[in-house]
């Protein structure tokens, strides 16, 4: 039973791990070519900002999507009483 609530505290971290570097990675993408976009034409600043706030806010928000499910798998994983029943016998 130790080994199934080890494996979830593995799994939960290591899908946070990958979402993070994947945000990372991808809202770094993300700000570099606005800043390109700002340097070559400065009029069409404050468009470009907007847009990228916005898909700032949507890829952060698939990490946020990871942290929700890690806390399922943590805190009210579904599987728990099949397992619990599983090992009783």
């Amino acid at each position: 039973m130790e080994g199934y609530f080890t494996w979830c505290m593995i799994v939960a971290g290591f899908g946070m791990a990958v979402a993070a570097v994947g945000c990372g990675i991808g809202q770094s993408m993300g700000i570099v070519r606005a800043v390109e976009g700002i340097a070559r034409n400065p009029g069409a600043g404050g468009k470009i900002m907007t847009t990228m706030l916005i898909g700032l806010a949507m890829i952060e928000s698939l990490a946020i999507y990871v942290f929700v499910v890690a806390m399922i798998i943590l805190f009210a994983n579904p599987f728990t009483q099949d397992v619990i029943k599983l090992l009783a016998k």
